[in-house]
């Protein structure tokens, strides 16, 4: 199972990420599965949550979240889909 969001809010064109992977915790479990994976989009981020390791994808996700509060008071989060 997977499950895939779009965290949307109004990005600055000169966005720089830097600071933000710097704080994510690594994606990969202590096997080398992937936890999430995430990319930079026009509408916001992306997010995977490979439901591998709730606790270090939700903390990922909030991270993201919060990240997005520092540039607007409206974030939109939309569940996309939920695979297996």
């Amino acid at each position: 199972m997977k499950a895939e969001y779009k965290i949307k809010f109004e990005m600055p064109k000169d966005y720089n990420p830097s600071d933000l992977f710097m704080s994510l915790p690594s994606p990969l479990s202590s096997i080398m599965t992937e936890i999430y994976n995430y990319s930079i989009e026009p509408y916001g981020f992306y997010f995977l949550d490979n439901l591998v390791d709730q606790k270090r994808a939700g903390y990922a996700m909030k991270l993201f979240i919060d990240e997005a509060f520092k540039y607007t008071k409206r974030v939109e989060i939309q569940k996309i889909s939920n695979k297996s």
